[in-house]
C-alpha cells in the first residue's frame, strides 16, 4: 500500500490482517471487547494498537491511541488510511473521540474503513475542528 489515495482491495485486506494481529493482544478483561487498528503512514510503514484497559474504567487507550503513539514513536509522518475491528475480526467504526485523534494525525484526506464502505476522514467527521481553528485567535498548532 502506497501513500496514494487509491489503493485496491488486497491492500486494505493486509492491513485488516494487522489490526487482527494486534487486536490479538488487547488488554480487555472488564469489557470483554478486544480492540486492535492498523494505519498506513504516508511513508509506507503500518503502525497497530490494540486496546488497553484499566481497573478504572475511565482510564482506558483505545486502539487508535495506540496507533497514533506508534506513529510518533517510530519517527510521526502523517496517517493515510485506517482500519479498526472487534474480536470478531468485524470492521468497526472509530468512536468520535478516536475520530477527533485520527483527524489530527491523518487529516481530512485520511481514508478510513468503515462499517459502510471506505471513506475519507471529511465524511466521517464532517467540518471538524484541528490546528487550523487555533491560528483564528492566535494560537499556534
Amino acid at each position: 500500500m502506497r501513500h496514494s489515495c487509491a489503493v485496491d482491495q488486497r491492500e486494505w485486506d493486509e492491513l485488516k490482517a494487522a489490526a487482527v494481529d494486534v487486536m490479538g493482544r488487547a488488554y480487555a478483561p472488564y469489557s470483554k471487547f478486544p480492540v486492535g487498528a492498523a494505519a498506513r503512514v504516508d511513508d509506507g510503514r503500518v503502525v497497530v494498537g490494540c486496546n488497553v484497559e484499566n481497573a478504572a474504567y475511565g482510564v482506558v487507550l483505545c486502539a487508535e491511541c495506540g496507533v497514533v503513539s506508534q506513529l510518533h514513536a517510530t519517527g510521526g509522518g502523517r496517517l493515510t488510511h485506517f482500519v479498526c475491528v472487534n474480536g470478531d475480526n468485524d470492521v468497526i467504526m472509530p468512536c468520535g473521540r478516536c475520530r477527533q485523534l485520527l483527524f489530527e494525525h491523518g487529516g481530512r484526506d485520511l481514508q478510513l474503513w468503515t462499517v459502510s464502505g471506505i471513506k475519507s476522514m471529511s465524511e466521517v467527521l464532517p467540518d471538524a475542528f484541528g490546528p487550523d481553528d487555533l491560528t483564528t485567535f492566535g494560537g499556534t498548532p
